[in-house]
């Protein structure tokens, strides 16, 4: 069976590539080393392989059902997660004095990566926890940490995210759920809420609800939204598990992929007593949620790579192995035939698969150590810079890569042919799972309109600036790289050009307005994809001719090789889109905004 992540991938990428070790230099982080880094990997890795991927088949089979009014699901869904929490993952980046190791957020996103590429539904309970803990953490006050917190990083409690609602899904302008003010400080919550991933289950002792609502008499849209504690059951005041709390489920959502993660329809207060605790002040709920979603959309799109990573890994072993016809100008039919692996076109399927799949994981993972210097570094600049980064690259992360994560499973099933699209073969779950991340925590085109919109002109164009700082940064050391130039050469012509589509439209969108200036924004967004992949990628080609100057042994020396040649197919054969796509955006195309709906 094939790793869940390449080990030599992974190891180039944290050490060779982002030199994750000198995190250490952080007094955070300094009781850690590469020794101990390493140590958490590959507890990662056991508990993944042998937790978390038998069951992946199974549990998409027999996907979670209604039963007597609670969730039935497969059974080793719990004992996985345990086994997370048990190893201490939940608590892992958190202080020691709250259980946890002070693991650089880095680190901590690579070993989840192997929970993503081994199970991805099940892998969904704990990352929505840990990611509702940390906003606690962030928001909540010394109280809610204990009562809450505590025990979910402990993998007692579970968490969610509870957003969307019938009427309204992305659109939170339009919230109804509402919170009334009680004389002992608590609130009552009634309203409906959909789309809730891990809303309702047997799996832990409790769940706790983060639910957006809006107090009485608040005003209206965004603006008006507060963010409250729910738990399904109350809390007495040693903490002890009490009474229901008029949560509700009332049905559930049956999905194509992540059918192991239970979906569900929530209803509050239903008996006029769903009880709730305000996090930090009345009418900043959306601000305190968008630390638990920026999160989340990195993660998804971190997730995304994970599918597609599994699919490579799939697909390369079945071309690998698998003898299918000959090469084209071999006339005798007696020939032996040639593995899959030796056709061309079998190649670039593979490519496109390497490209997205290593690349998704080396962005997500640069993301990860933005988070950790943004945090940690006493630069104030480092960390106004690193914030910068990760607000334009986040909706990048969580839109470009599920798009391409989903292109890189359909190659996979391409490879497989008959076989791919069969039960005999994962590839086909990993594209029906891959396909709910367009959606998963605001869909791709909210994205895109929020980073042509929002994030290439906050704070005056800055975060776009330091982007385009650090790519030229990146092209001028490709640049004295000879096998690399005519690659740093071709990203340079694509980031002008990326500039200067972004200067055009927000330079003419006082005279057209939003609606048609924002109307090709997915366009914008695969450009800026193909961007900023291809300054990853080019990124790891430096570091790759670097290690080779070292004469590794050979099967480094191979992989350090694919890598150069998989920069080279980013830039050759993926990056040029970007020149009729900025064509498009510069001519300020109307051909979108312009069709009215009753032409359809």
């Amino acid at each position: 069976m094939a790793d869940l992540i390449n080990p030599r991938d992974l190891d180039f990428l944290l050490h060779d590539w982002l030199k994750v070790e000198e995190l250490t230099a952080y007094p955070r982080f300094a009781d850690h080393d590469r020794a101990t880094f390493d140590a958490v990997l590959e507890t990662a890795r056991q508990v993944a392989e042998d937790k978390f991927r038998p069951h992946n088949r199974a549990a998409d089979l027999a996907e979670p059902r209604l039963v007597d009014g609670k969730v039935e699901m497969h059974g080793d869904v719990g004992p996985a997660i345990q086994a997370f929490a048990e190893a201490g993952f939940g608590a892992a980046h958190h202080d020691v004095a709250l259980g946890g190791m002070q693991l650089p957020w880095t680190v901590q996103q690579a070993a989840f990566a192997y929970f993503q590429a081994a199970n991805i539904s099940t892998a969904a309970y704990p990352f929505l926890s840990v990611a509702a803990a940390n906003l606690i953490h962030a928001h909540g006050s010394d109280e809610q940490k204990s009562r809450y917190m505590a025990p979910m990083i402990e993998g007692r409690f579970q968490g969610t995210m509870v957003l969307s609602e019938p009427h309204a899904g992305s659109s939170l302008s339009d919230v109804r759920t509402t919170a009334r003010a009680m004389p002992d400080g608590s609130f009552r919550l009634t309203g409906s809420k959909m789309w809730i991933s891990g809303g309702s289950h047997e799996l832990s002792e409790n769940i706790i609800h983060l639910v957006l609502a809006r107090i009485e008499g608040a005003p209206a849209g965004v603006r008006g939204l507060s963010l409250f504690i729910v738990p399904r059951y109350r809390l007495g005041a040693d903490g002890a598990i009490g009474a229901d709390n008029d949560v509700t489920l009332a049905g559930l959502n049956h999905k194509m992929g992540y059918r192991g993660t239970v979906n569900t329809a929530l209803s509050f207060g239903d008996a006029g007593d769903c009880r709730g605790e305000l996090i930090g002040e009345a009418n900043k709920g959306l601000g305190y949620m968008f630390h638990m979603m920026n999160e989340a959309r990195i993660g998804v799109g971190v997730g995304s790579a994970m599918l597609a990573y599994a699919g490579y890994q799939h697909s390369l072993e079945y071309a690998r192995e698998r003898p299918q016809g000959r090469h084209p100008g071999e006339k005798d039919p007696t020939a032996p035939q040639i593995m899959l692996i030796e056709h061309a076109d079998i190649r670039r399927l593979l490519l496109k698969q390497k490209i997205v799949a290593e690349g998704g994981l080396a962005l997500g993972l640069m993301a990860a150590k933005l988070v950790d210097q943004q945090r940690q570094d006493p630069d104030e600049t480092v960390r106004d810079e690193s914030g910068l980064l990760l607000d334009i690259l986040t909706p990048i992360i969580k839109s470009w890569v599920s798009d391409h994560g989903l292109a890189a499973n359909e190659a996979a099933i391409q490879i497989l042919g008959g076989a791919g699209f069969t039960r005999d073969h994962p590839v086909e779950q990993f594209y029906r799972d891959n396909r709910l991340n367009p959606i998963h925590e605001g869909t791709n085109g909210i994205q895109a309109i929020d980073l042509l919109g929002r994030k290439v002109v906050m704070r005056d164009g800055a975060a776009l600036a330091l982007l385009e700082r650090r790519i030229w940064s990146t092209i001028a050391r490709a640049g004295g790289v000879p096998s690399l130039t005519e690659d740093a050469v071709a990203l340079g012509a694509a980031l002008e050009r990326l500039l200067s589509a972004s200067s055009k439209i927000h330079g003419a969108m006082e005279q057209i307005g939003p609606k048609r200036g924002l109307a090709n924004a997915s366009a914008f967004m695969e450009m800026a994809g193909l961007v900023t992949m291809a300054w990853v990628w080019l990124e790891q080609a430096v570091v790759a001719v670097d290690r080779l100057e070292a004469r590794p042994d050979d099967e480094t020396r191979r992989f350090l090789e694919g890598k150069i040649h998989a920069c080279h197919a980013m830039h050759r054969l993926e990056l040029p889109a970007v020149k009729p796509l900025s064509e498009m955006l510069e001519s300020l195309d109307d051909t979108v905004h312009d069709m009215r709906a009753e032409w359809f």
